[in-house]
C-alpha cells in the first residue's frame, strides 16, 4: 500500500515537473523572441500558446479564455492611466516644461550628475505614491533633458529610470505607498513601516550598488565614444523655456493631489493635464498635435503591457501552478529562504513583481505566518523580505512595466536590458541575501 502511495506521489512530482517544464519553454521563447526585437503583441501570444499547448490544454480555449481575459482585465483598469500618463508626459515635453526642470536639475545637482538627478527625480515620485507607469511617462522627457545635457548614451536610461522607481521605493523604503509593499500587510498583520531597519539596509545596498555600476558603464560608453543620441522630437520646445517653478507645479499638483487630497489616480493626472494646457494657453494651436502624439505612445505601451499580462494569466491557468507553489513553501532552511524563493520565481513566472507576490501570499501567507510564530522570527521579517523579494526576478524581459519603459524611452531589450537588470535584479538579489542574515541574527 505504502508502495503505492510513493507510486503516485512520484508521477504527481513528475507530471507537475512536466507541466512547469512547458511553462519555461514558453517563458524561453518569449524572451528569446523579446530579444531578436519582436513585437511582443504577437510573442507574447505565441509563447502562451506554447504553455497551453506542452500542459495538454485546448489552444483555442486557452487564448479565448485566459490569454485574452488577462490582456483585456489590464487593458480596462489601465488604458485611462496610460493614456492620461503618456499625454501629461509628451505635454512636459512639448511645452519645455520638462525640459526646464531638467535644465534646473542639472545645474542643482551638476551636470555630471544627471544619473543621479533621473535616479532621485524618480525615487521622489516613486515614495509619493504615483504609479509606476505614470513615473516613466512624467520622468522621460525630463530624463532626456538631463542625459542631453551630459551627453549620457540613451541605453542607459531605462537603467536609471527604473533604479529609482522600480527598486528600493517599490518594495524596502519603510512607508512606501507602492503595492508592492503593501499587499504583505494582510497576510503578516504588520505595517507600510515593517521591518524598518532592514528596509533601510536594503535600500541603501541597492541604491549604491545601482548607482556604482551606472556611473562605471557611464565612464566606459563615453570612453569608447557613446553619446547622447537624440531626436528633434525629443527636444521640441517652442519659444522660451517657462519658469521652473510653473514648471514644477503640475507634478507637484499630481503628487499633492493623489497622497494628501487622495484623489483617484486618473482625477490627478487629469488635474495634471488641465494644468498644463493652462500655463501654456498661448501654445493652444499645437495641443491638438501634443495630445494626439501622446495618445498614440500610450497605445503602444498599454498594448505591450497587457500582451505580457495575457501570458502571465495562461502560466497561472496551468493546473500544476499551484502545486508548485506548494512545493516551493516546503523547500528546507530558513522560512525566510523558502518565501524568497517563492516569490522569486512566482514573480518572474508571471512577470510581475505585485501579481507573483499576490499568488505566493494567497497561497502561501497563512503558512508562512505561522511559521513564523513557530520559529520567533518576527512576522514583519517575512513582510520586508517578501516585498523586496518580489522585486526580483519580476523584471525578466517580458515584465510589463519594461516593456513600457523600452516603449516610452524608445530603446530595446538589446541595447538596454543588460544594465537594466543589473540595477533592478541584481542589487535587489544582494540586499535581499543581507537582510535574510541580518534577520536570522535578530535585526528587524
Amino acid at each position: 500500500m505504502k508502495g503505492g502511495t510513493a507510486r503516485r506521489s512520484n508521477w504527481r512530482c513528475r507530471t507537475c515537473s512536466s507541466d512547469m517544464a512547458g511553462v519555461a519553454i514558453g517563458l524561453l521563447i518569449l524572451i528569446f523572441l523579446a530579444f531578436m526585437g519582436w513585437s511582443v503583441l504577437w510573442a507574447a501570444p505565441v509563447a502562451a500558446m506554447a504553455v497551453a499547448l506542452l500542459n495538454g490544454a485546448d489552444l483555442l480555449g486557452a487564448y479565448a479564455g485566459a490569454y485574452m481575459e488577462g490582456l483585456s482585465g489590464f487593458l480596462k483598469s489601465y488604458f485611462p492611466l496610460f493614456l492620461l500618463g503618456a499625454i501629461f508626459g509628451k505635454l512636459m515635453e512639448a511645452t519645455g516644461m520638462a525640459g526646464s526642470i531638467a535644465a534646473n536639475l542639472s545645474r542643482l545637482i551638476g551636470r555630471k550628475r544627471a544619473i543621479l538627478a533621473v535616479v532621485v527625480s524618480c525615487a521622489c515620485l516613486t515614495y509619493g505614491g504615483v504609479s509606476l507607469f505614470v513615473v516613466v511617462f512624467a520622468i522621460y522627457p525630463i530624463a532626456c533633458g538631463l542625459f542631453n545635457e551630459a551627453n549620457i548614451a540613451r541605453k542607459l536610461m531605462p537603467a536609471a529610470i527604473s533604479l529609482g522607481s522600480y527598486t528600493f521605493t517599490m518594495t524596502a523604503l519603510p512607508g512606501s505607498p507602492q503595492i508592492q509593499n503593501l499587499i504583505p500587510m494582510d497576510y503578516f498583520h504588520t505595517t507600510a513601516s515593517a521591518a524598518p531597519v532592514l528596509g533601510v539596509v536594503a535600500s541603501i545596498i541597492m541604491a549604491a550598488l545601482g548607482y556604482w555600476y551606472l556611473l562605471r558603464r557611464q565612464r566606459q560608453l563615453a570612453a569608447a565614444g557613446e553619446g547622447f543620441d537624440g531626436s528633434p522630437d525629443d527636444m521640441e520646445n517652442a519659444g522660451k523655456p517657462p519658469s521652473v517653478w510653473l514648471s514644477a507645479l503640475p507634478l507637484a499638483a499630481v503628487v499633492f493631489t493623489l497622497n494628501v487630497l487622495h484623489f483617484h489616480i486618473i482625477t490627478a493626472l487629469l488635474l495634471g493635464n488641465v494644468l498644463i494646457l493652462a500655463l501654456n494657453y498661448k501654445k493652444y494651436k499645437d495641443f491638438i498635435k501634443i495630445v494626439n502624439a501622446g495618445a498614440a505612445v500610450s497605445v503602444v505601451a498599454v498594448m505591450n503591457t497587457s500582451a505580457a499580462v495575457g501570458f502571465g494569466a495562461v502560466v497561472q491557468s496551468v493546473p500544476a501552478f499551484s502545486n508548485f507553489a506548494d512545493a516551493l513553501a516546503a523547500l528546507p532552511g530558513s522560512p525566510l529562504v523558502s518565501l524568497a524563493v517563492a516569490v522569486n520565481l512566482l514573480a518572474g513566472a508571471t512577470g510581475s513583481a505585485s501579481g507573483g507576490l499576490g499568488i505566493a501570499l494567497a497561497a502561501l501567507g497563512e503558512r508562512y505566518y505561522a511559521m513564523a510564530v513557530q520559529t520567533g522570527i518576527p512576522a514583519a521579517a517575512f513582510h520586508r523580505v517578501a516585498s523586496i523579494a518580489c522585486g526580483g526576478l519580476d523584471s525578466l524581459p517580458h515584465n510589463g512595466a519594461l516593456l513600457t519603459l523600452f516603449a516610452v524611452t524608445g530603446t530595446t531589450h538589446k541595447s538596454s536590458y543588460k544594465d537594466l537588470a543589473m540595477t533592478v535584479m541584481v542589487s535587489p538579489f544582494v540586499a535581499l541575501a543581507v537582510i535574510i542574515v541580518l534577520a536570522g541574527l535578530g535585526v528587524c
